[in-house]
């Protein structure tokens, strides 16, 4: 009997190896019994700011992770704690890959319900699009008939990031259902404080090195190229964010006695903000893009993205854009200086006739790995004392007001994620690439570098492995704002991407 299920097993695993069109048959089979699951999860909220909505996502995570066979663990931080399974291999696997490391986050941004078409971000709906283009809800139970690959489900956190989790359990069930036995000794990493910069964890990663070692880490987490045609992405930019503040009265003042007068604190920040780049979009601040270089070698990869600028413009609604690289993709290959938030006073029925106290400015530095952080930030200083202002990390005091004209106050935040890039052709990439096109039947779309940040560097500067990101959800998901959603089609096909990648074979 043994020796039987030994050689269904095999037979399992060869045929899942060779054929695409058996991946998705099996998927098909089952794919409707896991959309319990997807429901329940959603449901349940997970923004880090509430510690509250950790502890039962863990509770959820660690009896699906147990029911698949995995050791489980809760690993302490001065934060939330990370969730960590395991799943030892009975036969290790041939080849330089033995020990896999997977890393996702549950964690999920913020909500504003008001703005969400539905009841709550956290009671999933499922959508299609009605005659006029526009997202209706249909009955849940339409997913036990059957599906369109062009619906939809609504919740906050479905594509960023807790999708590809439940794909990846669908995936461990159809294969126990199957009897497909996974040839790799899995680990899976699944971070609680993502979103709000991950804090703590490479201090996490530093305490629980030993536990963590694997041979090859890949990241399911941001989604496919625009075209939404399998992805891969072999680095992302890192992030740092600085606050500026600069200073009028110290009260604010009534504009008709004052204006003229009275230093205007708003005026002052736009002319600081305005002196940082060209009007094409460009860092003036003297070496900010110093060391980057792109080779004849980077500039056939990056032009090999079937990127479409008309398609981009279009969406985005814009005239022209910056003029940082001579395309998308070679824009993503260089640091950024972005205002991603300007306050000074009220508009709108609430503005006042004043002259304002302050003006704050929020800016994000996206990280290439040849800018540090330290370095590019130390540039944003000096530029701008070289302005006439001095600098301080706190509000200034009524001494400092009456001595210096320009005062700014700039604050460094403490959460910051490094940039990682890593070499096509390596073996992890030719094996990779091997499980998606059995998956999909065609090579993957190949990006050099994303223009957004995950906190993944410690795990390779601590464990000496490399990473790629496995992209599973539709770029247009609506991450991070209203409305987030993932694509009924790019779910089945993410089930079927974990399934080629947990029996990928080795490669020549």
């Amino acid at each position: 009997m043994k020796k039987y299920l030994f050689a269904f097993t095999f037979l399992s695993f060869s045929v899942f190896a060779q054929a695409p069109l058996q991946l998705d048959n099996v998927v098909q089979k089952h794919v409707k019994n896991y959309y319990g699951n997807l429901y329940d999860f959603m449901s349940l909220p997970s923004n880090a700011h509430i510690k509250e909505q950790i502890q039962p996502n863990l509770d959820w995570l660690k009896k699906a992770f147990s029911q698949q066979g995995f050791s489980t663990e809760f690993l302490p931080t001065a934060g939330h704690p990370v969730f960590f399974a395991e799943k030892k291999s009975a036969a290790p696997a041939a080849g330089p890959l033995k020990t896999l490391l997977f890393y996702m986050h549950f964690d999920g941004q913020p909500v504003e319900p008001e703005k969400w078409q539905q009841e709550s971000p956290y009671k999933p709906v499922l959508k299609k699009k009605n005659a006029n283009g526009q997202w209706e809800a249909i009955a849940w139970d339409n997913l036990q008939t059957g599906y369109d690959p062009e619906w939809r489900i609504f919740a906050r956190a479905v594509s960023d990031d807790k999708g590809p989790i439940l794909m990846l359990l669908a995936a461990l069930d159809i294969m126990q259902k199957e009897n497909v036995k996974s040839p790799y000794h899995l680990k899976v990493i699944l971070d609680s404080e993502e979103e709000i910069g991950a804090p703590h964890l490479a201090e996490m990663v530093k305490t629980h090195k030993n536990k963590l070692g694997a041979d090859f880490l890949m990241v399911m987490d941001g989604g496919r190229h625009l075209s939404n045609e399998p992805t891969l992405t072999y680095g992302c930019r890192g992030i740092a964010s600085i606050t500026l503040t600069t200073y009028g009265p110290k009260i604010p003042q009534h504009s008709g006695h004052y204006g003229n007068y009275a230093p205007n604190p708003a005026l002052r920040m736009a002319q600081l903000l305005a002196s940082m780049k060209d009007e094409d979009g460009r860092v003036t601040i003297p070496g900010y893009y110093d060391g980057i270089t792109i080779d004849a070698s980077a500039r056939k990869i990056l032009a090999a993205v079937p990127d479409d600028p008309e398609m981009i413009r279009q969406k985005l609604v814009f005239t022209q854009p910056d003029k940082v690289g001579a395309n998308y993709q070679e824009s993503l290959q260089y640091p950024s200086l972005n205002v991603r938030g300007l306050v000074s006073a009220n508009i709108g029925e609430k503005a006042n006739t004043i002259v304002p106290d302050e003006a704050t400015a929020e800016i994000d530095i996206r990280l290439v790995p040849e800018s540090s952080p330290e370095r590019l930030i130390g540039l944003v200083r000096k530029h701008i004392e070289s302005k006439g202002y001095v600098i301080l990390d706190r509000k200034p005091t009524d001494a400092e007001r009456l001595k210096y004209p320009k005062i700014v106050t700039l604050l460094e935040r403490e959460a910051r994620m490094l940039p990682f890039r890593t070499d096509f052709g390596i073996y992890p990439d030719r094996w990779l690439t091997a499980a998606i096109v059995r998956t999909f039947g065609k090579d993957p779309i190949k990006i050099r570098m994303t223009g957004g940040s995950v906190p993944i560097v410690p795990f390779l500067r601590e464990l000496s492995l490399p990473a790629i990101h496995v992209p599973m959800v539709n770029s247009d998901n609506n991450q991070h704002a209203a409305n987030e959603n993932l694509r009924l089609g790019n779910y089945v096909e993410g089930i079927k991407t974990w399934m080629a990648i947990l029996t990928q074979p080795e490669v020549k």
